[in-house]
């Protein structure tokens, strides 16, 4: 099989390797779409706790090509998404059911084979079948399912003001469960405006086109339209001088989520007096563990909605050039790799 094969950071051929077989208690899935992100950015450069060699690539949709032994679930032939996230079940977190914090926590594109490649496999309970939503939609369930985790955390409260910083594709899914779950007001900052377009036929209530040089400006523009802050507010864009005026835009006793992926290294202030004062809950959000039954049943059900979201498509003999667009293709939204 064809397969993007990194021997060691930023340092990736296009190869072919053998077919895995699935062996007992693993299914084969040949993939149909594979969605790249920004975390794959990182893993490129070699974060994101990313171990090499490597096959990256953590949000796919394909068909069951084989089974292994004792694999009843699934039949060839079905439409099937995959978890990527492993827990091993066993340390102090995964025995407190909080297996998102666990301590050996693996991933499929991070530490293991992920999906660029035409075949990957994956473990019987890691694999979910997708119903009749189409490779498009299917596609978005790892995003959807991190944007899930991110509202559940949430706890949002009917008739809350919400903001979200990033109009990115995790941005746009996010921004729309705030509002299913009981937001009575979304408001999406990006610096594009096709996206905050997007944002709006998906359901945004307003849009802010924002300048990330200029956040000082951001800041006063957002207090303006909401005086006394917004209960929720959400730093999806990992920028550390947007993540600084997030507590300020925080409405007293609200919540103040950092959700956007930065390097291990990078800070940002807050004023500690200022959360202390008024009570701001400051609440992480990372990936997704358990809410791809959840994610799945809303994007079935259409009330999380991916229309418009994928602007460019590329072979697998063109992941460089998918990875270029990523960087710095303006026109960029959701890029996927078909085969």
């Amino acid at each position: 099989m064809k397969a993007v094969v990194y021997d060691s950071a930023k340092n990736f051929t296009i190869k072919d390797i053998p077919t895995p077989e699935p062996k007992s208690g693993e299914v084969l899935v040949k993939i149909e779409l594979a969605g790249v992100c920004g975390t794959d950015l990182h893993i490129h450069e070699g974060d994101f706790l990313a171990e090499f060699p490597l096959i990256p690539g953590h949000e796919m949709v394909g068909i069951v090509s084989a089974l292994g032994a004792g694999v009843n679930q699934f039949k060839v032939g079905e439409r099937v998404t995959v978890n990527p996230v492993v827990s091993c079940g066993d340390c102090e977190f995964c025995r407190e059911g909080k297996p998102i914090l666990c301590h050996n926590r693996k991933g499929l594109g991070t530490n293991w084979p992920g999906s660029f490649a035409e075949y990957m496999i994956a473990t019987e309970d890691l694999v979910f079948k997708v119903g009749n939503l189409s490779p498009d939609v299917a596609v978005f369930a790892e995003p959807a399912a991190c944007a899930m985790h991110g509202a559940q955390m949430l706890g949002i409260k009917p008739g809350s003001s919400a903001l979200i910083f990033g109009a990115g594709p995790t941005g746009q899914l996010l921004a729309q469960l705030m509002a299913t779950s009981g937001a009575a007001s979304v408001t999406v900052a990006g610096s594009t405006q096709f996206k905050l377009d997007l944002a709006k036929k998906l359901g945004a209530d307003k849009t802010y086109l924002m300048d990330r040089n200029n956040v000082a400006k951001t800041k006063d523009d957002l207090l303006k339209a909401s005086p006394s802050g917004y209960d929720i507010v959400v730093e999806a864009t990992g920028s550390m001088q947007v993540a600084e005026i997030c507590v300020p835009l925080t409405r007293s006793g609200g919540t103040f989520m950092v959700y956007g992926v930065a390097e291990p290294d990078e800070t940002f202030k807050i004023n500690a007096f200022d959360v202390f004062h008024r009570e701001i809950r400051i609440q992480g959000s990372f990936a997704e563990i358990d809410t791809f039954p959840a994610t799945l049943a809303a994007l079935e059900s259409g009330r999380l909605k991916t229309d418009g979201l994928i602007t460019h498509r590329f072979s697998i003999d063109e992941y460089g050039k998918a990875l270029e667009a990523l960087r710095s293709d303006k026109s960029a939204h959701k890029i996927v790799l078909k085969f």
